[in-house]
C-alpha cells in the first residue's frame, strides 16, 4: 500500500511508515505552502494514487472522494477532523483516524503562561517600555505590579485531557482547582462544581468544553455578569462557547478584571470579531495555543499507533472517528 503524507512528521516516525506500507510519499503543507482546497486535492490524489492519505489541514469533500476511490484510510493530524466531511468519508466507506490529545500539553502550558502574564501586566508593561514610557521619575515596580496566581481559585469548564493537563500545572502553584464534567467523573483531589458555581465562585474561568448542541451559546451575558469583579475569563477552547457581544459588553463596562483570549468566532477575523482586541485588559492571541513543534511528535505518535491496530483490524471502534463506516 502507498502512503500520502501531507502533515508533517519526524523522521523516526517517516521510518515507522515506511516498515509498515509499501511506499511512502512525503509531502508536508510545511514544505509545499499550507492546505490542498479541494480541487487541489483532487489534483493530487488523482496525481500520486495512494492508498492511504495522512493530512492536517488539506480539505477532503465529497467531490474528493467521488474523484478518487482509492482511499483505504484517511488519517487525520487533529483531534476532531474539521477538515474532512466526515459523512462523505462514511459514504464512500473510508474510515478517519484521528490524534485526539496531540495538543493537551501545548494548550495548557500556553492558557496557564497567558493567564500569568494578565496577571503581572506582561504585554502592557513591555508595550510600556517600547513607547518610551520608562522615563526619570517614573516607578515600574509600583506602575506595573500584579498578582500572584498562587493560591487562586481556579475553574476549569469542562474537564478533558487538556484541562486535566492544565490542572497538573496549577497544582504547582498552589491553586485550588475546581472543574465541571458534563460526564460527572470525579477526578482525585480536584472539586466538581456546576458551570454556574465555578463562574460566581472562582478568581479564574476556563473553558474546555467542546461545541455540541447543549454547550453552544452556553457562557451568557447573565453568566459573566455573576463572576466576581476582580475574576478573569479564559477562552482557548472554542468561541461557540460564548455570546462574544455580550462578553465584550462585559469588559467595557469593567465588571470582570478581564478576558484572555485565543478563538474567535471568524478566523481569520472580520473587522467585529477584532472588536474584543479594544477591550479593556484583554489580551487577545490567533488561536496558537495548540501550536508547538512537539505537537508534531506527539500526533504522528498517536497515528501510526492507530494506523497498526487498523492494519492488525484491532479495536477500531475505539479508533475510528466515523463509527458508521464499519457498519
Amino acid at each position: 500500500m502507498k502512503v500520502y503524507v501531507r502533515a508533517p512528521y519526524p523522521e523516526n516516525r517517516l521510518a515507522e511508515l515506511r516498515e509498515m506500507f509499501d511506499e511512502v510519499l512525503y509531502e508536508p503543507w510545511t514544505e509545499t505552502g499550507e492546505r490542498y482546497y479541494e480541487d487541489e486535492m483532487l489534483e493530487h490524489l488523482l496525481k500520486v494514487q495512494p492508498d492511504v492519505l495522512i493530512t492536517e489541514l488539506d480539505r477532503v469533500t465529497e467531490k474528493v472522494l467521488a474523484g478518487y476511490k482509492g482511499l483505504k484510510v484517511i488519517g487525520d493530524c487533529r483531534a476532531t477532523p474539521a477538515n474532512l466531511d466526515t459523512a462523505a468519508c462514511t459514504k464512500a466507506g473510508v474510515p478517519v483516524l484521528c490524534t485526539p490529545g496531540r495538543n493537551n500539553q501545548a494548550v495548557a502550558e500556553m492558557v496557564v503562561a497567558l493567564i500569568i502574564m494578565h496577571l503581572r501586566h506582561g504585554l502592557e508593561s513591555i508595550q510600556w517600555i517600547k513607547d518610551g514610557g520608562w522615563v526619570q521619575g517614573t516607578t515600574p515596580y509600583f506602575l506595573w505590579m500584579g498578582h500572584e496566581l498562587q493560591g487562586k481559585k481556579v475553574g476549569l469548564v469542562g474537564f478533558g485531557a487538556v484541562a486535566q493537563a492544565a490542572a497538573k500545572i496549577f497544582d504547582g502553584f498552589d491553586c485550588e482547582v475546581c472543574y465541571y464534567d458534563y460526564k460527572g467523573r470525579q477526578f482525585g483531589h480536584y472539586t466538581p462544581m456546576s458551570v454556574e458555581e465555578i463562574f460566581r465562585t472562582c478568581d479564574i474561568v476556563s473553558l474546555h468544553l467542546p461545541v455540541s448542541d447543549s454547550t453552544r451559546g452556553l457562557v451568557t451575558e447573565e453568566l459573566l455578569r455573576s463572576m466576581k469583579p476582580d475574576a478573569l475569563f479564559v477562552n482557548a477552547g472554542r468561541s461557540a462557547l460564548v455570546d462574544t457581544k455580550a462578553l465584550i459588553r462585559v469588559l467595557n463596562d469593567k465588571a470582570i478584571a478581564g478576558a484572555v483570549i485565543d478563538v474567535l468566532d471568524n478566523e481569520p477575523p472580520t473587522p467585529e470579531d477584532l472588536e474584543i482586541m479594544n477591550c479593556p485588559n484583554t489580551i487577545l492571541t490567533p488561536h496558537i495555543c495548540g501550536a508547538s513543534y512537539e505537537v508534531t511528535n506527539h500526533q504522528a505518535d498517536i497515528l501510526n499507533a492507530r494506523l497498526k491496530k487498523w492494519l492488525a483490524g484491532e479495536d477500531l471502534a475505539k479508533i475510528v472517528y466515523n463509527r458508521d463506516v464499519l457498519k
